[in-house]
C-alpha cells in the first residue's frame, strides 16, 4: 500500500521535517496568528468579532481555543463584510442554495490565487487513487472558471491524466457512450448520482475501477454494493465551497481522510458546549483556513459530524487521519430527549433496497415520520413500498424507546432527471423547525 501523497505536499508546501508532527503543528499555529492579524486589518466582520483581542497574545493552542466560532448565519448575513480585498480582485463568486425556503444564501468569495492553492490539493489528492495511465470521468459541474470541474481538470492536466468534465448526470445513455468510447476507468461525482448510473447502465459502469465520491455523505450500503458488483474500489473526498471545496481525501487504506493541513486546521468540537472532543469521540467539524486572500475564515462551524482517528493510518503517514463524516447535524432530529431520528442510520437501510431511486424524510411530529420513495421500476408499486415501510418500522421498533408510525407513500413528482441533475444535498425535513422559523 502506498503512503497517502497528501504527506509529500504537505511536506513541500510548509517547508518541516518528513514525519514530523510537531513541526506541522508549530507551522499551523503561526499560519493561524497570520490570519488572525490578516483579517482584523482587512475584514469587517473580523473586526468586530475579534474586537479587543490582540492576535500577537493569542500564545497558546488553548488561547486560540478560546476565540469565538464563525457560524454560516454570519456569512448568510454579511457575506461582503467577510471580504478582505477589493470586489475588483475577486476571480470567483459561488452563492450556496441552502435547505431553507427563503432568507439569505451564502456567497463565498475568492481570488484566482485561492483557486490555484485549490488545484494544488486536487492535484497530490487525486494521486491518491489514480496514476498517469487512468481515465477519469467528472460528473460534477466544470463548463464554467473555477468550477469543482474546471480545477480538477486542471489538478490532472499537470500529471498529463486523460480527464473528460461532462458536468451534471442529465443524460445517461451519453454519459455510457463516453465512457466506452474513452474507456473510462475512473469517475468523480455525487454519491446519489453515481449510485443511479451504476444501477440504471450496469453494462457501461463494469470498466469503472475506481470512484471518487464528493458532495454529500457516503452511505456504507452505497459503497458495499459497488464493491460487490463491480468490484470498485470507492474513495470518499471530504469537502465544502467554504474549506475552497477541497478538505481531506482518503488514501488506498480506504479507512479516513488524510487532511488538507497545509491549508487548513481542522479541530472537533462538542456541538453544544463547544469545548474540543478526544480522538475517537464524535462531535462538530470545526475549520481555520490560512492564507485565504479573499475571504479567511476563523473556527469555523461546518455543523458536519465527524472525529479524528486514534490508531496510526496503514499507509504509514504521519498525519492525523479523520474518520468518514457521519452526516450533518441538522439531519439529526431530536424527538424527545436522548431520542433523535439519524438520516445516516435511515439512509443505511433505504440505500441497501436496490429498487429505490430517491426519497425523502418528513417528520411531523414526535411519533410519526413519513417517506416519499420513488422507484426505477414503477410496478409493482404497493409492494415495495411496503417493503420500505416494514424495514423502517422494524428500524424504529428495535432502536427507538418512542412509538413511531412510519408512513411510506409513493411520491409522483419525482423524476429521474430531478434527481440527477442537482447538488442539493439529502435531508430530513423538520417540518416541526420550519413551522418554528416562519
Amino acid at each position: 500500500m502506498k503512503k497517502t501523497p497528501m504527506e509529500e505536499w504537505i511536506i513541500k508546501r510548509t517547508g518541516i521535517s518528513p514525519a514530523n508532527p510537531k513541526e506541522l503543528e508549530t507551522y499551523q499555529f503561526k499560519k493561524i496568528v497570520e490570519t488572525l492579524n490578516y483579517t482584523k486589518k482587512n475584514s469587517a466582520f473580523y473586526q468586530k468579532q475579534l474586537e479587543g483581542i490582540d492576535p500577537e497574545q493569542i500564545k497558546s493552542w488553548e488561547d486560540f481555543k478560546r476565540l469565538p466560532f464563525t457560524s454560516a448565519e454570519d456569512i448568510k448575513n454579511e457575506p461582503f463584510k467577510f471580504l478582505c480585498v477589493p470586489q475588483s480582485r475577486i476571480d470567483r463568486i459561488v452563492t450556496l442554495n441552502t435547505s431553507g425556503t427563503s432568507g439569505n444564501k451564502k456567497r463565498i468569495f475568492f481570488t484566482d490565487t485561492d483557486l490555484q492553492k485549490t488545484v494544488d490539493f486536487f492535484d497530490y489528492g487525486m494521486r491518491s487513487l489514480i496514476g498517469s495511465s487512468d481515465r477519469v470521468m467528472v460528473l460534477l459541474p466544470g463548463q464554467a472558471y473555477g468550477t469543482i470541474g474546471n480545477l480538477l481538470k486542471k489538478a490532472l492536466d499537470r500529471t498529463k491524466t486523460t480527464c473528460v468534465v461532462y458536468g451534471l448526470l442529465t443524460d445517461l445513455d451519453a454519459v455510457e457512450k463516453i465512457i466506452v468510447a474513452k474507456k473510462i476507468n475512473c469517475i468523480v461525482g455525487i454519491p446519489i448520482q453515481v449510485l443511479y448510473l451504476s444501477r440504471m447502465k450496469q453494462d457501461g459502469f463494469k470498466c469503472i475501477e475506481k470512484v471518487l465520491l464528493s458532495t454529500d455523505y457516503v452511505p456504507q450500503a452505497m459503497v458495499a454494493e459497488l464493491n460487490q458488483k463491480f468490484g470498485c474500489q470507492v474513495f470518499n473526498h471530504y469537502g465544502m465551497t467554504e474549506m475552497g471545496y477541497g478538505g481531506g481525501v482518503e488514501c488506498q487504506a480506504l479507512n479516513g481522510y488524510h487532511l488538507r493541513e497545509g491549508d487548513l486546521y481542522f479541530e472537533i468540537i462538542d456541538p453544544v458546549y463547544g469545548e474540543p472532543v478526544a480522538d475517537g469521540v464524535y462531535g462538530e467539524i470545526v475549520f481555520t483556513s490560512f492564507d485565504r486572500e479573499a475571504m479567511p475564515l476563523i473556527r469555523y462551524r461546518t455543523g458536519d459530524i465527524g472525529a479524528f482517528s486514534q490508531a496510526t493510518c496503514q499507509c504509514g503517514t504521519f498525519l492525523r487521519t479523520m474518520k468518514k463524516v457521519e452526516g450533518r447535524l441538522k439531519n439529526r432530529i431530536h424527538l424527545e430527549d436522548g431520542i433523535c431520528v439519524d438520516l445516516k442510520a435511515l439512509e443505511e437501510i433505504l440505500l441497501a433496497i436496490e429498487d429505490l431511486m430517491d426519497y425523502q424524510l418528513i417528520v411531523s411530529d414526535k411519533h410519526s415520520l413519513k417517506i416519499d420513495v420513488s422507484f426505477y421500476n414503477e410496478e409493482p408499486s404497493a409492494e415495495n413500498e411496503n417493503r420500505v415501510k416494514m424495514m423502517v418500522q422494524e428500524y424504529f421498533d428495535k432502536n427507538c424507546e418512542l412509538p413511531i408510525q412510519v408512513e411510506v407513500a409513493k411520491n409522483q413528482l419525482q423524476k429521474p432527471d430531478q434527481l440527477v441533475n442537482s447538488m442539493v444535498k439529502r435531508r430530513i425535513v423538520d417540518l416541526r423547525r420550519e413551522k418554528r422559523d416562519e
